[in-house]
């Protein structure tokens, strides 16, 4: 069978303490791991206010993973996933070259623009120390 790159946006209750919601996170990585699938990355959004109540719930942690897997690894995953009562939702998608691209593109501006800040910060810095300097000679 061949492997197809998947999504998987998961809402753990964020009434969990932190140690509770990483078993989970870990959890579900050794899922994906021990189904012959490979993480490519996890971005963990962290805990973020629900735009409606969910299970009584207004606040929920957000995590996605974006693995390489087969698609019998998804029924499994989704299956734990609709059992475990700390997991309040779940989407898996399967991403095409495009939003592959669009993954790649988004990194890359946003690393730019991390970068051109760093710069800014640090010749600012560079202004702020030569004025201090002249102001310290007066």
């Amino acid at each position: 069978m061949s492997k197809n790159i998947y999504e998987s946006a998961v809402l753990i209750n964020a009434v969990l303490d932190d140690e509770q919601i990483q078993s989970q996170v870990s959890k579900i990585k050794d899922a994906i791991t021990s189904n012959n699938g490979v993480i490519k990355e996890i971005e963990d959004w962290g805990r973020k206010r629900l735009a409606y109540p969910i299970n009584k719930s207004k606040i929920g942690y957000y995590i996605f993973y974006r693995y390489e897997a087969q698609n019998t690894t998804i029924a499994k995953l989704e299956r734990m996933f609709n059992l475990d009562e700390q997991i309040l939702r779940y989407l898996t998608l399967k991403l095409d070259e495009n939003a592959l691209e669009y993954i790649e593109l988004k990194k890359t501006e946003a690393a730019k623009k991390v970068e051109e800040e760093e710069k800014t910060n640090s010749t600012e810095d560079i202004q702020a120390d030569k004025l201090e300097d002249e102001e310290g000679k007066d």
